[in-house]
């Protein structure tokens, strides 16, 4: 009887992204700059409109500097938290609340130096439905990491295809 309600709390149903992501933000090392990159994102519904989303990302980019050369950022997060979402006729609006690590490497000048600290995201999208299982998801969230004893505050946007099981 134990194990049956153990199995019970076992999300039954959720969605899979992948897409293309943006970022704008810093690491308190480097300027402000634009970087690209994808995220990817496992949601299990835990309630009809409350799911438990585990969300990684990586964002790369160049930093040019004139007669000197160039800064070689990549950026990583790993980040899970709750997910609200109501079905709206074809589309699915959501919000979450996401904590994590965020890890960063910069290169530049022959020297380079990496970290990683606490990172969270604030932030929210929509899913369009395609056809039954297939959606198209818009997102966007404030993305906050604490790289080099400094808090940034980043943005990301991403898009991509959303697959529900």
């Amino acid at each position: 009887m134990m194990s049956a309600a153990g199995l019970a709390q076992v999300p039954t149903a959720g969605n899979v992204y992948f897409g293309y992501s943006f970022f704008r933000g810093s690491t308190g090392v480097s300027d402000t700059r634009n970087l690209n990159g994808w995220e990817a994102t496992v949601e299990g519904k835990m309630f009809p409109f409350v799911g438990i989303a585990i969300d990684a990302g990586a964002q790369y980019g160049k930093l040019g500097y004139p007669g000197l050369g160039d800064v070689t950022i990549r950026e990583q997060s790993y980040l899970f938290g709750p997910r609200v979402s109501f079905p709206a006729g074809k589309f699915r609006p959501f919000a979450q609340v996401l904590i994590g690590v965020a890890h960063v490497h910069e290169s530049a000048f022959g020297f380079s130096g990496s970290g990683t600290d606490f990172a969270d995201s604030i932030g929210g999208g929509v899913d369009y439905r395609l056809i039954p299982r297939v959606s198209w998801r818009v997102q966007a969230e404030s993305l906050q990491t604490r790289f080099h004893g400094s808090r940034q505050d980043n943005a990301r946007i991403s898009t991509g295809l959303v697959v529900k099981f």
